[in-house]
């Protein structure tokens, strides 16, 4: 076994699992005395865990061509550790608030961070299955974290029921590749002959990584897990995992299955513009603001499937851009809904908006800023992540699903702007409580990544991962 390449490749992972167990083991030991400083101490582990993915972004191959990495997956692995991390601190008031601090929480964050690092990571099917169940199975308990709440086991056990079937669906379809292939490794899957087997075989991938993405028409599970899970589990859900997701679902279908992109291409374009479509007009008609958010996160996953639609070097750049400039807002606009709080209790109502901007004018200036950049308003950082996937998809003469997007973000705007015409011009709430100055912090670094001068630094990184190193695919 060659320890530097495995050292080279996955020592962020090494890093999270080594961490995780000894949290369970301290944990089990002094019980919720540990809680709080849970808390701090995985977030120091995963923002190291980031670094070491930035320090070691040339990566490579390890246990035996299993696991590979590179300057893409790499960066995306920084990303979704960074974004846990910063979830995680944000998480703190509220859980002590409800009553919630149980050491569990941090540890369950951490093996989803695991799981995320596998599937990244993955150059095998059975790779990427090991990844997308790690960070499932935690995913389900942490949506079921309240259990005094009705609401969030509901959202728990109907996550892990249909998450369930999707994984059930994803081992389906990875069985029919290995039987006409011979093989589950991407590079041998590549080289192979594409029979109707093995087509067959990808159509059921495709099916159950959609709902791992939230992509429609396997979206329903969304609005309700979103609604019903705590606040501070769904800042998480709305950022690390669906980057992560996004990413290896790019990484399986471009290196195991670029050669064959005129088959699956079409496809990738119908869902893209399915959840584009839905997304859009299902936010409209919402009045629960972390309901709205998740349809929002739908029609927002589309328009980063019309990159992976896109099926080029451009376009897998121009995913990993989106996403990122994504994740970063999401977890801003969730720390204000994270400041949502009254001596009632959380506030979830859209109306409740309108008592923002004169308890906490600050948060509310961030917030118009999150939102707008969320909707695409130039010059913000969502108009340029819109802007490089919609030239992505021109590019590869993806027009009609390119115009929908057009089309879709236009209707968006309804419901973003309702937003900001509460928080502004609303009839006045009750001022509420005040919030922890990490989720102020927070919420302050959130907005400023979303004005020009850092989407052009994420740009840049893009641009020399791509340049210096080569991306994966091609």
């Amino acid at each position: 076994m060659d320890w530097n390449s495995i050292i080279a490749a996955a020592s962020p992972e090494l890093l999270l699992a080594f961490a995780g167990l000894l949290a369970v083991v301290v944990g089990a030991i002094y019980k919720d005395a540990f809680a709080r400083i849970s808390l701090d101490a995985v977030a120091v582990v995963l923002v190291v865990a980031g670094i070491l993915s930035l320090v070691k972004i040339e990566g490579g191959l390890a246990f035996g061509g299993l696991w590979e990495t590179d300057p893409y997956t790499n960066l995306a692995k920084a990303v979704c550790y960074f974004c846990s991390a910063i979830a995680l601190r944000m998480a703190s008031q509220y859980l002590v608030s409800e009553k919630l601090i149980r050491f569990e929480y941090a540890i369950l964050v951490i093996f989803a961070n695991l799981g995320m690092g596998i599937a990244l990571a993955a150059n095998d099917l059975m790779t990427l299955y090991l990844g997308i169940e790690t960070l499932g199975l935690s995913s389900y308990v942490l949506a079921a974290f309240n259990r005094d709440s009705q609401r969030s086991s509901e959202a728990g056990l109907k996550y892990f029921v249909l998450g369930s079937l999707a994984s059930g669906i994803i081992l389906y379809g990875a069985s029919l590749v290995y039987g006409f292939s011979g093989s589950t490794n991407y590079d041998v899957i590549a080289l192979s002959d594409f029979n109707l087997g093995v087509m067959f075989g990808l159509v059921l991938l495709i099916t159950g990584l959609a709902f791992k993405v939230s992509a429609a028409p396997l979206h329903v599970w969304t609005p309700d897990v979103y609604q019903g899970a705590p606040t501070p589990v769904v800042t998480f859900f709305a950022s690390a995992p669906k980057v992560a997701a996004m990413v290896m679902f790019a990484t399986l279908l471009f290196e195991a299955f670029g050669s064959v992109l005129d088959q699956w291409q079409d496809v990738v374009s119908i869902i893209a513009g399915a959840s584009m479509i839905i997304g859009a007009f299902g936010a409209l008609r919402q009045t629960n603001i972390k309901r709205l958010f998740a349809y929002s996160s739908i029609g927002n996953m589309g328009y980063a499937l019309i990159a992976l639609a896109a099926g080029q070097e451009k376009g897998a750049a121009a995913l990993l851009v989106y996403m990122a400039i994504y994740a970063f807002s999401q977890l801003g606009i969730f720390g204000v809904i994270l400041s949502m709080r009254r001596r009632g209790g959380m506030v979830e109502d859209i109306s409740e908006l309108s008592g923002l901007s004169t308890s906490m004018p600050w948060l509310a200036v961030c917030m118009t800023a999150l939102v707008f950049s969320v909707a695409g308003i130039p010059p913000l950082g969502g108009f340029f992540g819109k802007l490089v996937v919609f030239q992505a998809g021109v590019e590869a003469g993806l027009w009609p699903i390119v115009v929908i997007g057009i089309l879709s973000s236009v209707v968006s705007l309804g419901y973003y702007l309702k937003i900001i015409m509460l928080i502004w011009g609303g009839e006045k709430m009750p001022a509420f409580q005040g919030t922890s100055g990490t989720v102020t912090f927070t919420v302050t670094a959130a907005t400023l990544l979303v004005f020009p001068v850092f989407v052009i630094l994420i740009g840049w990184m893009m641009a020399t991962a791509g340049g210096q190193f080569g991306l994966p695919f091609g």
